[in-house]
């Protein structure tokens, strides 16, 4: 009995920590947007065009379903809108140098694309 009362105890006390971890949603923001940039441009280099959507996505990983989940594609013309939805909880802010962007499909994101001065 006494087990189960410090297990409740020690459970509902750690229900209420903030496990927030400093810069985790940039950090898996980012690798979730790379990530599905890279599965999307692989996509287009074996079969000629953009997918209509992600679940035309071939060849995928076991973790794949997290930036899968992470991100929001629409396929745009002869490119695609790739938003970036979510990082590990929250939605971060991220900024790539717009060398990143250089011969991509990207037509329209929420990512921040900075200039060699930072801008």
């Amino acid at each position: 009995m006494f087990k189960t009362i410090i297990s409740i105890v020690l459970a509902v006390i750690l229900l209420g920590c903030d496990f927030e971890v400093p810069g985790a949603d940039e950090k898996f923001g980012k690798q979730n947007f790379v990530s599905a940039v890279s599965i999307i441009e692989l996509h287009k280099l074996r079969n000629g065009h953009y997918p209509d959507s992600l679940s035309e996505l071939e060849f995928l990983g076991d973790w794949d379903g997290i930036w899968l989940s992470a991100v929001r594609y629409e396929r745009n013309g002869e490119g695609y809108n790739l938003y970036l939805e979510r990082g590990w909880a929250g939605k971060p802010t991220l900024a790539f140098p717009v060398k990143f962007k250089a011969g991509l499909g990207i037509k329209e994101t929420n990512v921040q694309w900075l200039h060699q001065d930072g801008k």
